[in-house]
């Protein structure tokens, strides 16, 4: 991986105009959207480290269309309402988890690209990752935006997460685990290195799953994530990924 590069000069290279939805007349940011319309805010624009940094900034990220008869390559930008995130101190840490985590061993950015292929098996929920969204986010990997918490036994990846660092935002795209519990110890360690004392990190899960839920993410207004949590975030430093 390449020296980090700025994500705001990422951004700011952006040529699409995605939309800020607060600055949109007469929306409710808070409107329930729940996978569906209120969720699902554009399309178009393209895949590039300038787009998917400039989209991550403004509380969009990109997934296709699930109600679409066939893949179209023309992404689709989501923001959802209500959104999930795990708060600072929030992850509930079982006693299995705990005994689960002596059982692995954890590594940062080792294996980034097999994070994303595990993540992107098609028998499982995320299989809807593509080689697009593959080699998109091995770019921003190699750009040191984008990172992976990574569970390892007897020298096998057998579990692990990765999402999007800007600043103090760590946007989380999707976990996998072939051992039990070994996407939780991999999350169990990334809200260890986000926890280094700055309040206003932010972890950021997209959807409050039913499995998120039971491991602590809870539900914020689309208004607060955007107006408050996320300009908070996106102003602290950065985690030491290293």
């Amino acid at each position: 991986m390449q020296r980090p590069a700025a994500w705001t000069d990422l951004a700011t290279a952006c040529v699409w105009d995605l939309p800020d939805l607060r600055t949109v007349p007469g929306l409710d940011l808070d409107a329930p959207g729940r996978h569906g319309v209120g969720d699902l805010v554009c399309s178009g624009a393209d895949l590039a480290p300038e787009t998917l940094v400039r989209a991550y900034s403004l509380g969009l990220f990109p997934m296709p269309d699930p109600r679409a008869r066939r893949r179209d390559a023309t992404p689709t930008w989501w923001s959802p309402s209500p959104r999930g995130i795990l708060p600072p101190g929030g992850l509930r840490v079982t006693r299995s988890l705990r005994q689960s985590a002596r059982r692995y061993e954890v590594r940062l950015d080792s294996a980034f690209t097999d994070v994303v292929r595990g993540c992107a098996d098609p028998s499982r929920d995320g299989g809807w990752i593509d080689e697009r969204f593959v080699a998109a986010y091995t770019r921003l990997h190699e750009l040191g935006v984008a990172h992976s918490v990574e569970t390892w036994q007897d020298g096998e990846l057998v579990g692990g997460l990765y999402g999007v660092s800007l600043g103090g935002l760590f946007a989380g795209e999707s976990m996998f685990h072939r051992a039990r519990d070994a996407s939780k110890v991999a999350l169990l360690a990334l809200v260890r290195l986000l926890d280094d004392g700055r309040p206003d990190r932010l972890l950021d899960v997209q959807w409050a799953t039913p499995h998120l839920t039971s491991l602590g993410v809870v539900e914020v207004p689309r208004s607060a994530y955007l107006t408050r949590l996320l300009p908070a975030a996106l102003a602290v430093p950065e985690p030491a990924w290293a």
